[in-house]
């Protein structure tokens, strides 16, 4: 219950890694002047490209793509240095390995960023442009993946800790002998979720101490309203886990059903995909999603410092979500229960 998540968070952290990082490059060299060396510096100084071969010939590059041999493959014409001289603008090839779109699209970017960058001789720029990032200022997906993997964990232990938990006492017999005892069927359900919670509670301070101690992800709100936005998801993964528990008779059903639910939950989440960029349809199914709300809140505190007047929304939407799934399950669970 307490090793486990710490696992999935180190686990996630390391293994969910959109950067790219000393891409294998392939070059082609027409020009083999000094400006075109220094562009390929360029390249491999930035620490985003590492060049893995040279060759002559366009059709070396592209064996070299087929192969699997580079991610990246940088041609560079002939008269490159001369048209820089003369301040003309200098065509520059970039072929990408589009296998992994993520990883293409983010290498496109950078090798772009590189070459708009290429010193022209001669020549005028207009506009000087000076991008600054905010929140994030290395761009490293561990700083924006890690509040988010909170979430999901969180959402699964209290979906496993409380559907499985009390499916297990049906299977054994235990929950008809808590039935015919003098406790009621709302003593009863506190005392099966009152626990969860405090375990739900307590992974959360564990996982939020790694990030901050190992993943030196900053936490630049107020930890006050984390526990608060906390204790409302809490509260909808434990309705969850008790809806689940009451339509399944075994464990297995009880676990099929519950990632019947989890694993769309966190596709629609914005955990992996922008919601933005979702069929609009499934943006507005998505408000239905309490993983949803919570990692805008999550990420807000801890990458923007975010407060109650920015994350008022997203807290009340989850507040709602707590009290009404739970209400509902509970009700339920009366009903099977007595």
């Amino acid at each position: 219950m307490f090793a486990s998540p710490i696992v999935q968070l180190l686990l996630f952290a390391y293994a969910v890694n959109t950067d790219v990082r000393r891409a294998a490059t392939y070059v082609v060299d027409h020009d083999h002047t000094a400006a075109s060396r220094a562009l390929v510096d360029r390249f491999t100084a930035s620490g985003y490209f590492t060049v893995t071969g040279y060759g002559t010939r366009p059709a070396d590059l592209a064996s070299a793509l087929d192969h699997g041999d580079a991610v990246i493959g940088l041609e560079i014409p002939r008269g490159f240095a001369a048209d820089l001289a003369a301040g003309r603008p200098a065509p520059v090839q970039v072929l990408v390995d589009g296998t992994s779109s993520n990883t293409a699209t983010v290498a496109v970017g950078y090798a772009g960023q590189i070459l708009v960058r290429q010193p022209a001789t001669g020549s005028r720029q207009p506009v000087d442009l000076r991008a600054r990032v905010w929140y994030n200022p290395n761009l490293e997906s561990r700083t924006y993946n890690v509040p988010g993997v909170i979430g999901t964990i969180v959402m699964l232990m209290g979906l496993l800790l409380t559907a499985l938990a009390i499916v297990r006492e049906r299977e054994i017999g235990t929950l008809e002998q808590l039935m015919v005892s003098p406790l009621s069927s709302l003593e009863l359900m506190l005392g099966k979720t009152i626990p969860v919670v405090v375990i739900c509670l307590v992974d959360l301070l564990l996982i939020t101490a790694v990030a901050l101690l190992w993943f030196d992800i900053p936490l630049r709100g107020s930890f006050a309203l984390l526990l608060l936005a906390s204790l409302f998801y809490i509260l909808s993964a434990l309705g969850l886990g008790l809806f689940i528990s009451t339509v399944s008779a075994t464990q297995q059903e009880a676990f099929m059903s519950m990632f019947f639910f989890f694993l769309p939950a966190i596709m629609l989440s914005g955990f992996m995909y922008p919601v933005e960029n979702m069929p609009e349809l499934v943006q507005h199914i998505t408000w239905l999603n309490p993983i949803r709300h919570y990692l805008i809140v999550v990420r807000g505190i801890f990458l923007k410092g975010a407060g109650f007047d920015a994350l008022w929304l997203q807290i009340s939407i989850l507040a709602v979500m707590g009290v009404v799934v739970l209400s509902l399950a509970a009700s339920r669970f009366h009903k099977t229960t007595a």
